[in-house]
């Protein structure tokens, strides 16, 4: 396994030290490293486990439970499609497809430049009003394929 970056180092010992003592620490520890960089470095479950006197592989659990984090750094753009069942009465497969074709990748992967994810959710509270996807962090709903096209190209040029 490569070592962390310097920056990585820093935002997994600041985040530490912020926490130090305190009992449940280990999830707030992964938000501010994640708020720090994008993500939680695979290398840092050792000094994690350590820290918390965990195995690691009690350390990855928690990070693989929560949807939430990820072990990798972020693509540019990350578009959440809904794939629950009330989205894909209304069409959300549908716009799955046009999302990878947009893309070039594939849903739960990166493109290859890493411009995008497209990442597989079961709700955003939307479901009478789907198909509904979150783009950057925006919520989408009554999406066809041409509207989600539309914002693809949109993101392109921005």
């Amino acid at each position: 396994m490569n070592a962390m970056t310097t920056r990585e180092t820093q935002a997994v010992d600041a985040a530490l030290t912020r926490f130090r003592g305190e009992e449940g620490a280990l999830l707030p520890v992964l938000h501010a490293v994640q708020d720090t960089l994008g993500y939680i470095p695979k290398q840092a479950t050792p000094a994690l486990a350590h820290a918390f006197n965990l195995s690691r592989a009690e350390i990855h659990g928690v990070i693989t439970y929560y949807h939430h984090f990820r072990q990798t750094a972020p693509a540019q753009h990350r578009l959440a499609l809904c794939q629950a069942e009330a989205c894909q009465a209304r069409g959300s497969r549908a716009l799955t497809a046009t999302a990878e074709a947009a893309t070039g990748c594939r849903l739960g992967e990166h493109s290859d430049d890493n411009r995008w994810s497209l990442e597989p959710v079961y709700c955003l509270g939307l479901c009478a009003s789907g198909p509904a996807l979150e783009l950057d962090g925006k919520l989408h709903a009554r999406l066809t394929p041409e509207r989600l096209e539309a914002l693809i190209r949109h993101k392109e040029l921005s």
